[in-house]
């Protein structure tokens, strides 16, 4: 049998299928659910395994708030319990002291708008505010003797007057922006240890770079962090590195990695980890600057004796948040394939790898405590949201339920396929409404994820769901420069936007159309993020589709460049745009080619997004405004790219359906 023989039969073993029909008793999914699901987060154990924290949001309809709260649970099993109880603010962060008497976590105080870090006393007692650092507290780790804690926090940069008048905003770096954070004028993220005991604070780093992501070895002489420190002008590059620095303060930080790229990326939050003996470290290394986020995280170690580094387990596939076994014999990590995201354990010493979750599901994080290696697994599956998992051998224990009213939904029905385009495999995920007749076409939503470099994978998708219960099949394709499959398939749009990727969706379209289960007259294209950049292309691209909805993305790099976060990327990747106009010209070809398109697109923005700014919508918007296409733009106020309040998450969801119910769900002609 043929590749291409092979692939037909593979597709029809995943969508051959009987009719689908309502189950009984069931009801349909609403738009008003979606304020339902609770979102689950951040394990941490207890240092004797028993007991595990972790953080719950929701949806606080009357103060139109997303806010999180400390949980706990038996690893045993047994019943939830809240331990926090917030109101606008947030709480995150949970990490259990090392030994056993307090957990800390991270939340705003009062009215300000930066966290803190706050202690509650497991043997009860009020919560106490331990900081009140002046620009907030990102992250922090326990002295192993549990008297102290190590903070990362901004410093510096200019204050109100006595009036209260902000200060002018004066800019030097090259990197002068950051969603969430705002202008990067003078602060920089420093380290401190605090004492437990009054609170003193004593300045651990200074000088004009970012230290991030602190680590207290279990001997408690070093802390291990991230910084950048190569080049002329370190914002320019990706080259982070892996540093120790003397608890005490007394001695200059020792340089760790050696690798003329990125070790740790910061914004993986993945700090360097300690073996249970003090003497190796772990991390994720990527590759040089060049590529970005395009290559995948691979596991490395270092001896800090022999100040030698190894590769461990490499397998050109995504590794995430490494951590080490109790007896240091194994790491465990998270480790990306196609579709799906497992825990696995790799022997630290051969880098042999044994799977400890399976199947179908979307590992997103895990925890590990006790002298057992009590695990713990944050993992969702196509019909269910993201919960906590003890991991026993190769089975997975449920410990937490907070989405069980899903139970009483009639949910779609998840497949994939797969199917060939210019040589390469591709695969997709086709969400069906339960009832839907197999026989009829249906009208069609084409899903595009963000990143660029990311993955639909065996996750719960709320709009999806959505989407389904009001009729429509739900396509979500990993294109080339999906991550998943490695370096090259990533690497495959490196500087090349809305080429191949746009061909491998063109190619999905005509491999469903050809199977009949997806109506040609009736689909839709939409995206957030990248998955926007790529909706623009592919209107501009064909004409085929009859509805698109864009939020928060671009389409003319040219008026990128300086406006949002990613100006060291775009000289990475394409280069500048006064030298380089043939790749500027080629990534903003949805814009420069505006008068080839005719799908009706609703745009959407964040407004206070500084990771893809308004300005790439405004501008879409206008020229199909320009060019009387039908277009409709909507701006949510005061948000930044991950959208936090519940109204508008809602507001967002039924636009979205009423946008494809215009222009899709007419019944076509015979």
């Amino acid at each position: 049998m043929n590749l291409r023989n092979k692939m037909v039969a593979l597709v029809c073993l995943v969508l051959c299928y009987p009719p689908l029909g309502q189950s009984a008793g069931l009801r349909p999914l609403s738009v008003d659910d979606i304020h339902a699901v609770a979102d689950v987060s951040e394990p941490a154990v207890s240092p004797d395994g028993k007991q595990v924290a972790y953080v719950v949001s929701v949806h606080n309809l009357e103060q139109d708030a997303i806010v999180s709260d400390v949980w706990q649970v038996p690893w045993a099993g047994g019943e939830p319990r809240q331990l926090t109880a917030v109101d606008s603010v947030s709480a995150s962060t949970p990490k259990f002291s090392p030994d056993g008497r307090y957990l800390a976590y991270l939340e705003a105080a009062g009215d300000e708008a930066y966290s803190q870090v706050f202690l509650l006393d497991r043997r009860g007692g009020e919560v106490r505010q331990l900081t009140a650092m002046a620009g907030g507290v990102v992250d922090y780790d326990w002295a192993p003797d549990s008297s102290q804690l190590v903070v990362a926090s901004f410093v510096g940069g200019a204050e109100p007057n006595a009036a209260g008048t902000a200060a002018p905003v004066v800019i030097e770096r090259f990197q002068f922006l950051e969603d969430g954070v705002g202008y990067l004028a003078g602060a920089r993220r420093q380290l401190s240890i605090v004492d437990l005991q009054g609170g003193a604070t004593r300045q651990l780093t200074r000088g004009d770079q970012d230290h991030w992501l602190p680590s207290w070895s279990p001997d408690g002489r070093y802390i291990a962090y991230v910084s950048k420190d190569k080049g002329n002008d370190p914002d320019r590059n990706m080259d982070s590195d892996v540093f120790v620095i003397p608890a005490s303060g007394e001695g200059a930080p020792r340089r760790i990695s050696d690798f003329d790229g990125t070790d740790v990326d910061p914004y993986w939050m993945s700090p360097p980890a300690w073996s249970p003996d003090s003497k190796q470290l772990a991390w994720l290394q990527s590759g040089a600057s060049k590529w970005i986020y395009y290559a995948p995280w691979q596991l490395t170690v270092a001896d800090l004796a022999t100040a030698t580094n190894r590769p461990l387990a490499r397998v050109d596939r995504n590794f995430f948040v490494p951590k080490w076994s109790a007896d240091g014999r194994y790491i465990y990590a998270l480790q990306e394939d196609p579709l799906s995201t497992w825990l696995v354990r790799i022997d630290s010493d051969n880098g042999d790898m044994t799977r400890l979750s399976t199947g179908k599901r979307f590992a997103l994080d895990f925890a590990l405590g006790g002298e057992d290696d009590h695990l713990v697994l944050l993992d969702s599956t196509d019909n269910r949201p993201f919960e906590l998992f003890a991991v026993e051998g190769e089975t997975l224990r449920p410990l937490t339920q907070h989405n069980a009213w899903l139970d009483e939904v009639q949910l779609a029905v998840t497949r994939t396929f797969s199917f060939e385009n210019d040589g390469h495999s591709l695969d997709g995920f086709l969400v069906l409404p339960a009832d839907a007749d197999p026989a009829i076409p249906l009208p069609t939503i084409f899903r595009l994820h963000g990143g660029p470099v990311y993955q639909f994978s065996h996750e719960f998708m709320v709009d999806w769901q959505l989407y389904a219960a009001a009729g429509f099949a739900v396509v979500g394709i990993n294109p080339r420069g999906s991550s998943g499959k490695g370096f090259d398939f990533a690497a495959a749009i490196y500087a090349d936007w809305g080429n191949v990727d746009v061909s491998d969706i063109h190619a999905g379209v005509e491999y469903l159309q050809g199977q009949g289960i997806i109506d040609p007259s009736r689909l839709g294209v939409g995206g957030w993020s990248y998955g926007a950049i790529l909706t623009n292309s592919m209107i501009a691209a064909d004409s085929r589709f009859r509805a698109a909805v864009s939020g928060a993305g671009v389409s003319n790099i040219y008026g990128s460049y300086g406006l949002d976060q990613y100006s060291r990327e775009y000289e990475l990747e394409l280069g500048t745009p006064w030298s380089n106009r043939e790749n500027y010209d080629r990534a903003s070809y949805p814009f420069l080619n505006a008068d080839r398109i005719t799908t009706p697109t609703l745009y959407q923005c964040a407004g206070s997004d500084l990771n893809v700014p308004c300005s790439g919508s405004l501008q879409m918007y206008q020229a199909l405004r320009s060019l009387g296409v039908p277009t409709q733009l909507v701006i949510y106020p005061e948000q930044n790219h991950s959208l936090q309040v519940p109204s508008y998450l809602r507001d967002r969801m039924q636009r979205n359906l009423d946008w494809y119910q215009r222009w899709l769900a007419a019944t076509p002609a015979p």
